[in-house]
């Protein structure tokens, strides 16, 4: 699918991916082995630069993305279950009984770094109390697909595979035109949200949530600083941040290119090489 979107934002060595669900997996695809360590962002990275990816139950990577793209609460997998995740992304595991007998266990299927943070905390939230606040808002569900696909949205046949969300990587100038874009045609000054949130949950299960609303929001993302790291070594930009659009809402925008300010002289001028 051609995105007239994406054409009026410029969007050529980053492109513009589609998640959707099946109980299929595609051919040629790149995936996780089961049980391997990574991150969903750099799936999604590769689906940026062109190529084709999938994440299951069994290979969706790390727990918080199993919880992102929908596998529902993968945190019960987590070493030390939930409780276990509220220490590792606040204060960190050696402050629970047992806590460093748990992390020394667990040690030889780390890397040096996730040890660091298991025992000592990620810090993103100040206690493990408010990380179960957390949780508990998160919008979970357990999709009923075995499969997500990341795919470049102009491999997509929307007639043959409608996508639940699309995935813009935007700088600040692309990412200022999809605010404006998404309140173009509406009424409300709202109609995009920036929850605190894993970069994979504001691509999966938020737009999902919103996908399901008579008026669905769009989504930004990658507020998550673990993730910009990750999409930072894969796309080469620490400028970049997320839009995710569920579908319905997408096409919505589409529709609204022509004749809006894509295609008049501020915008124009913001983009031209020598706007400065």
């Amino acid at each position: 699918m051609k995105s007239k979107i994406s054409e009026a934002l410029g969007m050529k060595d980053i492109r513009t991916v589609a998640l959707s669900w099946t109980d299929v997996k595609p051919q040629a695809v790149l995936e996780y082995k089961p049980g391997k360590w990574g991150c969903v962002m750099w799936l999604i990275t590769a689906a940026a630069r062109g190529k084709v990816a999938v994440a299951s139950r069994e290979t969706v990577g790390c727990y918080g993305g199993g919880v992102g793209l929908g596998f529902g609460n993968a945190y019960e997998n987590f070493p030390g279950g939930v409780e276990g995740f509220c220490y590792f992304l606040s204060i960190g595991n050696e402050a629970r009984a047992g806590g460093k007998e748990l992390a020394e266990k667990v040690r030889p299927y780390l890397t040096a770094e996730s040890y660091d943070h298991f025992l000592h905390g990620e810090r993103y939230v100040k206690s493990p109390a408010l990380v179960e606040k957390f949780i508990e808002e998160l919008p979970m569900r357990d999709i009923p697909a075995r499969y997500v696909v990341f795919k470049p949205l102009d491999q997509v046949r929307p007639e043959d595979e409608a996508p639940k969300t699309v995935i813009f990587f935007v700088n600040p100038d692309q990412l200022s035109a999809l605010v404006i874009l998404a309140n173009y045609a509406r009424e409300g000054n709202e109609n995009v949200i920036i929850p605190y949130a894993a970069g994979c949950q504001t691509v999966g299960i938020y737009p999902y949530r919103e996908g399901e609303k008579e008026k669905p929001r769009a989504v930004v993302g990658l507020t998550d600083i673990s993730a910009r790291l990750y999409t930072k070594k894969q796309l080469g930009s620490g400028q970049l941040m997320t839009f995710a659009v569920p579908w319905p809402m997408f096409l919505e925008m589409e529709g609204h290119v022509e004749g809006s300010f894509l295609e008049r002289p501020t915008w124009k001028g913001l983009t031209s090489s020598d706007a400065g």
